[in-house]
């Protein structure tokens, strides 16, 4: 390393955090931006007064050497989850199949998927080099200094904000959203078009809480599996939150909705996906108690049908990268993989 540079990191999901903590190691200085309320990007947990929900990663697999390693720098985070439970289901809910032995073992961040990213990330908190609330809305070339970076943004109660200096910028988004802040700085038009070569379907999640269930000689509702695959035209997945460990008693449900059900339904309101979701999952579970708490998340950018087909995407002379999921796949590690060899190819 030459000398020591500054980066501009938009997003703060595990392509983000990973790409993050690398060049820190190595001796530079991030800033990482982050639209939402805490770090986690799609490996998000939502409260609620019944228990958390891991309403987006459902878990994940280790299968790069890499991985494994940086997992060994957070001792006691994260637990395997009913590896060999999973089922497929068929249309109507039926089991066709079960777990197999030998498969990947699931892992589970605790108390929340997003413990993990936010692990990783409080070093950068420490550091003040974490800006929540904070969207990033266009690149361009610092007005002090052509060969350096400079970043609009807006945060809450419409407040922007130029912030200046960067020696490189490295996008963590959905390839959608790096192409569209990419095309904000014509240059960078050839990388955009790059971005949106992938194809990443939304989904509906579902999230569902069952008080009821927690009393003398009643233990849990429905079905005896904890997660399962379903093949139902409305649900393509879905998990028993309570299963999982480090998570409170009450019996909790997560459930995701098709990629094409989703992109039918992807403009109705949230109280329509509700309804229609509900009456899917007790078709599946046959779970037909009235759930006492029950709210949907839509993520426009969930599981990536088509993947970019390598790592991430680094230009040299322009200073900025893009990484994230959909370059390899739509797997927590592909996040990790992407977001690590970005880091290496910038530094």
């Amino acid at each position: 390393m030459t000398h020591a540079k500054h980066f501009a990191i938009v997003g703060a999901g595990m392509a983000a955090i990973a790409c993050a903590r690398t060049l820190v190691q190595a001796g530079h200085r991030v800033t990482v931006f982050e639209k939402s309320r805490g770090a986690g990007g799609r490996m998000s947990t939502r409260n609620s007064p019944f228990g958390t929900f891991d309403h987006g990663a459902q878990y994940f697999t280790v299968r790069d050497a890499r991985f494994a390693t940086a997992l060994q720098t957070a001792p006691g985070v994260c637990r395997p989850w009913s590896a060999n439970t999973v089922r497929v289901l068929d249309a109507h809910g039926r089991v066709a199949a079960a777990g197999l032995p030998g498969r990947d073992p699931h892992w589970v961040p605790k108390p929340g998927m997003n413990a993990l990213v936010t692990h990783w990330a409080q070093p950068l908190v420490a550091a003040g080099a974490l800006l929540l609330e904070t969207c990033v809305t266009a690149l361009a070339r610092d007005a002090l200094n052509p060969a350096q970076w400079q970043l609009q943004t807006s945060g809450p109660g419409d407040t922007s904000q130029v912030h200046s200096g960067f020696d490189a910028v490295l996008l963590a988004t959905p390839g959608p959203q790096a192409a569209t802040l990419l095309r904000t700085h014509a240059p960078c038009a050839a990388l955009a078009g790059q971005a949106e070569s992938s194809q990443v379907a939304p989904c509906w999640t579902l999230m569902l809480a069952f008080p009821q269930a927690v009393q003398p000689g009643l233990t849990t509702l429905g079905p005896q599996w904890n997660a399962a695959r379903s093949t139902h035209h409305r649900i393509a997945w879905l998990a028993r939150e309570s299963s999982k460990p480090g998570r409170g008693a009450i019996e909790r449900w997560t459930v995701q909705a098709s990629a094409a059900w989703s992109q039918e339904h992807l403009q109705d309101d949230d109280a329509r996906v509700v309804a229609k979701m509900i009456k899917a999952f007790a078709e599946v579970t046959g779970i037909h108690a009235e759930p006492a708490h029950a709210q949907v998340h839509r993520w426009l950018y969930a599981k990536t049908e088509k993947p970019l087909g390598v790592s991430h995407l680094w230009d040299a002379k322009l200073g900025v990268g893009v990484c994230g999921d959909w370059c390899l796949g739509h797997r927590v590690e592909d996040a990790f993989v992407s977001g690590l060899e970005l880091a290496l190819s910038a530094a």
